[in-house]
């Protein structure tokens, strides 16, 4: 069966085609032509939907009659610690060469590289014979001069009983309280011999100086060694505890040496390269006595227990230091500081939910993403942390995070 279609039916479809497609470009150009946050189902934040970001103040939007909706945080008051912080370098609380005091042969090594040893503990010994026959030798010559002391003492008392009889001269009295005042020299004398022999056979005893870990031995058993020698037999550096050394800018002079020169320490914190794992605890008790001139710095140095080691001789650490606490200063979430050309200021919300704008002074920061405020904020105030791209002093707010009613409440004031 054929269908004719009329001229007229056919020109009434093309008629309504462009009809449809007018509308359509009208609709889209409309779309485009809303503000940003507004939608034709309601306020969207800015970013064009409900869950859009507008900007740096999140996801905030624009509420009927003027009202802009934001996030608040409230000032609180905090025992806030200040911390100083510098590169510092660890260094063994002491580093000691173990030398020779005696020359003679390396017969034995008792100790292992890399051993921890205990101040007085034996490392080696030197071939002492040596030391032993030249004492035999003082011994024996001891002996003779007591012995020739004690004859010419004898011979003494007898001439001193004849002298007061008159029957001896006095220059042979004399004579023989002179031998026995030479006797008694060479008895001291050997004496002091014996003792310098016996000294240098405990010195073939060679011990640690200082309780702490040996490196590389640097002499093997069997070699000769010389008193003369700088290059000893091993090197012990004590790392329990250890010490670390920074440099501050001479600034902080004044603020250190108040704690410093009155006996007290400074709480301090080693971290390592990367500044996040703690490496151990300690404190600040020393400060050079003079400046760096070409740095214009002051060096401290830092004492830590180091009981598990962590802090090795030579190894850079990134110091914490703390040098006060501010007591009850006035905390701030940091996302609620805004920085402008005349400085850093805050959206502070008055009680009828209105914004003023007050400009702060900022102190050190603290944790968790807070900030001391030394001026412009109190204890107590609320202030705007997120949606502060579209306030003004005067504009209105809603805050998301307070219960409907008492956003309420505070509009009906």
């Amino acid at each position: 069966m054929k269908t004719n279609v009329s001229p007229s039916n056919g020109s009434r479809w093309l008629k309504w085609l462009i009809v449809l497609i007018l509308v359509l470009i009208a609709a889209g150009v409309a779309w485009r032509l809303l503000p940003v946050g507004k939608g034709p189902g309601g306020d969207f934040p800015p970013g064009g939907g409900p869950h859009g970001h507008g900007g740096s103040g999140g996801p905030m939007a624009r509420l009927g009659a003027g009202t802009t909706l934001v996030h608040s945080g409230t000032a609180s008051a905090a025992d806030v610690p200040v911390y100083l912080n510098a590169l510092g370098t660890v260094i063994p609380n002491a580093s000691v060469t173990v030398t020779s005091r005696v020359d003679g042969q390396l017969e034995n090594v008792f100790f292992t590289e890399g051993q921890k040893v205990e101040a007085g503990q034996l490392l080696a010994q030197i071939d002492p014979r040596t030391y032993q026959a030249t004492l035999k030798q003082y011994q024996g010559e001891l002996s003779e001069n007591k012995a020739l002391l004690q004859s010419a003492e004898l011979t003494l008392a007898r001439y001193r009983k004849l002298y007061a009889q008159d029957s001896l001269a006095r220059q042979d009295l004399d004579s023989q309280i002179a031998t026995v005042g030479q006797y008694r020299g060479a008895v001291a004398s050997d004496e002091a011999q014996i003792a310098s022999a016996q000294l240098n056979i405990e010195y073939a005893r060679i011990t640690a100086p200082v309780s702490g870990r040996v490196g590389l031995r640097l002499v093997d058993p069997g070699n000769m060694v010389q008193s003369s020698s700088t290059t000893g037999l091993v090197i012990i550096t004590q790392m329990q505890p250890a010490a670390v050394t920074f440099s501050v800018p001479q600034s902080y002079i004044p603020e250190l040496t108040k704690t410093l020169h009155a006996g007290q320490t400074l709480p301090a914190t080693a971290f390592d390269a990367d500044n996040n794992s703690v490496l151990d605890e300690g404190a600040v008790k020393f400060i050079s006595n003079q400046i760096d001139t070409s740095t214009g710095t002051v060096t401290l140095k830092a004492l830590f227990p180091n009981q598990n080691e962590a802090l090795y001789a030579n190894q850079f650490v990134n110091l914490r230091l703390q040098t006060r606490v501010l007591k009850q200063a006035t905390v701030v979430p940091s996302q609620a500081l805004q920085l402008s050309s005349d400085g850093t200021f805050v959206w502070l919300i008055n009680k009828d939910n209105t914004v003023t704008r007050k400009a702060v002074k900022t102190g050190p920061a603290w944790q968790n993403n807070l900030q001391v405020v030394l001026t412009g904020v109190a204890p107590g105030d609320r202030l705007v942390t997120e949606g502060i791209d579209r306030l003004s002093t005067g504009s209105k707010v809603s805050v998301v995070d307070e219960s409907p009613a008492k956003t309420a409440a505070a509009s009906a004031k």
